[in-house]
């Protein structure tokens, strides 16, 4: 599989300064390592202060490591070739509101596009392409601000998409949503990865997203604490307890099923399996 993205021993230190005395460098990353691939989707999670958004800041070139090597399409991150990597990468962040530049959606969609030098006529085609993919193709005219939250992500999504990226980085993008647009943005990169194998990197608190990740990893205190696939993390559910993180919903209602006597079949990550389990061996009978 094509390389995408990977840490290598990274290290990174925060200066910070008490009154009266000399920098004091705070360890906000430790050792970290990590590969990701091709058509991956990669959740990465953790409670606040773990080091999932200093990581994600690093692997966007918001910062550089104090020391280790993070790369990008094979190549070492570095001041000289930043921007190019950016240009093939679509990043979304926690704020939809903090990255509209233009008056309309169409404008703001266009932006990234017209800094890249991409030709008018082509530039309009990506565009109304990428509006498609997050069918948002109806609101090209609206002002971004008027929409409702998880129509600005929707919008934020087609911004990154219209770059025509090959790796698209979620960082909290849809921790400041309401359920409904929590699940609109979830569906379209689902939809994304199925059509054109899009690699996400996600950054997240929602362990119900994680669940639709191929790989996990577990920040704590700057550290890789686990990785795994989903099934595999969440079979430790005493390590993520004890670092504050919790199991999905589904997890949890079938732990309390079994502790009441009912017999389950196997540990159901989602509703829809645990319900289907209930309703076929179950209640159907």
């Amino acid at each position: 599989m094509k390389e995408i993205a990977s840490m290598h021993h990274v290290t990174f230190s925060y200066d910070t300064e008490e009154e009266g005395s000399s920098l004091i460098q705070n360890k906000a990353l430790d050792d970290v390592s990590f590969t990701l691939y091709e058509g991956q989707w990669l959740a990465i999670v953790g409670h606040n202060g773990s080091g999932k958004s200093t990581l994600a800041k690093l692997l966007i070139g918001l910062m550089f490591p104090s020391s280790g090597e993070v790369n990008l399409f094979l190549e070492s991150l570095s001041e000289e070739n930043l921007w190019e990597m950016r240009s093939r990468m679509g990043i979304v962040f926690q704020n939809p509101d903090n990255q509209f530049v233009g008056s309309t959606v169409q404008d703001d969609v266009a932006f990234a596009l017209e800094n890249n030098g991409v030709p008018h006529e082509m530039m309009v085609k990506r565009v109304y392409e990428a509006l498609e993919q997050v069918k948002m193709t109806d609101y090209v005219n609206h002002e971004p601000h008027h929409l409702s939250g998880g129509q600005k992500q929707r919008v934020a999504i087609a911004g990154a998409l219209a770059l025509r990226p090959e790796l698209l980085i979620l960082d909290e993008a849809t921790s400041m949503l309401d359920p409904q647009g929590r699940e609109e943005v979830i569906e379209i990169v689902k939809k994304l990865r199925a059509e054109i194998g899009l690699t996400v990197v996600s950054i997240t608190h929602d362990l119900e997203e994680v669940l639709l990740a191929d790989r996990v990893l577990v920040m704590n205190e700057g550290k890789v604490l686990m990785t795994g696939t989903p099934q595999e993390i969440f079979k430790q559910e005493t390590e993520l307890e004890s670092i504050g993180l919790d199991l999905p919903f589904a997890l949890r209602i079938s732990e309390l099923l079994r502790a009441a006597g009912v017999e389950l079949q196997g540990n159901h990550m989602t509703e829809e399996e645990l319900v289907n389990e209930l309703w076929t061996f179950h209640f159907s009978k």
